[in-house]
């Protein structure tokens, strides 16, 4: 039996396809391209957009459409977040959401002896454990994603998380030592700790994030550890201190900011201000050698006015991100933001959106120029074009070498050359 993955969304989404997967392959199945013919086409989906959703859609209704003799599995946040929505698309043979992804393989078994859809959908409820979620590879990569954490206790106005993901949990210290062992065999060189809201790791317990970066970075086969996405408001300089004692640690920060104006923040029902994001940007960078800061902004939100959005504009410019994410404000039924409307065009949404991304371009345009003649350590993980090999510096700025034989997996010092749009290009070391 053959089993194809469509994995939209976050990189939790991607680790939890990368579960089901050895879920699956334990039990006999191979694992192939959703480009090849498979017996079971599994759309692991995104909903924190209504685009998102509807490239779920899309994407359910088209792989019934070409592969009619297939079974098609949705899982994911949209059908955990939007049951009765998830239940209409009857392309969908099998539909659970992520609280049951564990199942996935029970779920096929019955399906294969009743011939009938099912439906699979459990609510997450407060006091609810940290599921299951360990690999042992990651898709031949060099790097791999780990998941520590689920659910969100926020609340953010727009955001439709805590409905498809449920309250915070966290991944027990011994089971995520278990885990990094496991991938370490496999070959796995980084980690990338992530979750749904990273910064939460350890809520009512006795450990936190430094005590999962120390495990991960107590095994000698790993020799980088790196954090997902973060929220400002928990990043306290006892862990930027503690931290920063972690020699493997990765000094790569993407930290979660949505707006640099005070009046929208508050609207976002986000948990701080501008000026504390300023301050944790220049603790980072004072803390960490050639520390990179990126980040997400919205633009657009309910009520944000012009004078808002070159606050939020001037805050960016300011910071300085080595990257920036830039997205519309898309409104999410069943939040608090979507009971107020929306008040911005989608004309002068993209309008916002054109000039924000343009000006972080040029940003990061310019940091990737300071970096010519500098020597950096690259971690190579893939083979981007015949002979050119690509990887990250410990702070994420993506590097290309011309090179004879295979590096992937080796560490190296290079030279920055030259530069382009998306990457840096290098010689070796003299």
């Amino acid at each position: 039996m053959k089993a194809a993955f469509y994995t939209l969304g976050c990189k939790v989404n991607q680790t939890e396809s990368e579960y089901m997967a050895e879920l699956l392959t334990k039990a006999g199945f191979e694992i192939v391209s959703p480009n090849e013919d498979a017996d079971y086409y599994i759309i692991n989906s995104c909903t924190v957009t209504a685009t998102a959703d509807q490239k779920t859609r899309q994407n359910v209704r088209k792989f019934k459409r070409k592969h009619p003799d297939s079974a098609i599995i949705l899982t994911g946040c949209m059908p955990q977040a939007f049951p009765s929505d998830a239940e209409k698309l009857i392309e969908a043979d099998i539909v659970l959401g992520n609280k049951n992804d564990g199942d996935i393989l029970n779920l096929i078994n019955r399906y294969n002896i009743e011939k009938e859809r099912i439906l699979a959908i459990d609510k997450h409820k407060t006091g609810d454990e940290f599921s299951k979620c360990s690999i042992s590879k990651f898709s031949d990569r060099v790097r791999a994603f780990v998941k520590i954490e689920d659910g969100c206790d926020r609340f953010c106005s727009y955001c439709i998380i805590p409905m498809s993901r449920g309250r915070v949990r966290s991944k027990s210290l011994s089971d995520l030592k278990e885990e990094i062992d496991n991938l370490a065999e496999s070959g796995i060189k980084e980690i990338v700790l992530v979750g749904i809201n990273l910064s939460a790791y350890g809520k009512n317990e006795d450990f936190n994030l430094v005590d999962a970066v120390r495990i991960c970075a107590e095994n000698e086969k790993i020799i980088r550890v790196r954090l997902g996405s973060l929220e400002p408001d928990h990043i306290t300089k006892d862990i930027v201190f503690e931290l920063s004692k972690i020699d493997k640690f990765c000094p790569q920060f993407h930290i979660s900011l949505q707006s640099g104006c005070n009046r929208t923040l508050k609207n976002m029902n986000r948990h701080y201000s501008s000026d504390e994001y300023r301050q944790l940007c220049n603790l980072l960078r004072k803390t960490f050698k050639d520390t990179s800061i990126t980040t997400d902004i919205m633009v657009g939100f309910n009520e944000e006015t012009e004078e808002d959005f070159y606050d939020s504009l001037n805050f960016v410019k300011e910071i300085r991100f080595e990257k920036v994410h830039v997205f519309p404000y898309s409104q999410r039924e069943g939040t608090n933001a979507s009971k107020k409307g929306d008040s911005v065009s989608k004309k002068e949404k993209e309008h916002r959106a054109e000039i924000m991304i343009n000006e972080t371009e040029t940003i990061r345009k310019e940091y990737f120029n300071s970096l010519i003649n500098k020597t950096v350590c690259v971690l190579f993980e893939n083979e981007a074009e015949k002979g050119i090999y690509q990887g990250y510096t410990k702070n994420y700025i993506p590097v290309r070498l011309s090179y004879h034989k295979n590096i992937i997996g080796k560490e190296m010092n290079v030279v920055i050359t030259d530069t382009t749009d998306e990457y840096c290009i290098a010689t070796l070391q003299p």
